[in-house]
């Protein structure tokens, strides 16, 4: 199980435990976090779970691969280098601690 913050665009948080094996999508949607729709579900067909790893984190959630970096191309917010979807973050207790920012889709 991994405890996860998303840090929301108005400087407040959401935090929640995350099973292991369930998507940061998944689990942002069940946690009602504002801005993280995931509309394919996780297929990695859309870029509506996009996200903002905190730079402590990047390394551990791994890099991109070629089509979640396609996918990040289509995002409403600025793409960023530490930008991910948050449907190909998957829990597990390496990531017990996980900062997520969710970008503001007006900025």
């Amino acid at each position: 199980m991994a405890h996860v913050t998303w840090q929301m665009p108005d400087g407040s948080t959401i935090e929640a435990d995350v099973k292991d094996g369930l998507s940061m999508m998944e689990a942002a949607v069940a946690n009602n976090v504002q801005h993280v729709i995931g509309e394919c579900g996780g297929c990695l067909s859309c870029a509506t779970c996009h996200v903002y790893v905190h730079p402590d984190w990047i390394s551990k959630v791994g890099a991109l691969d070629d089509m979640q970096d396609a996918m990040l191309d289509a995002t409403e917010a600025e793409r960023q280098e530490n930008s991910r979807l948050s449907c190909q973050i998957e829990a597990s207790p390496a990531l017990d601690g996980l900062v997520l920012i969710v970008p503001d889709p007006d900025a």
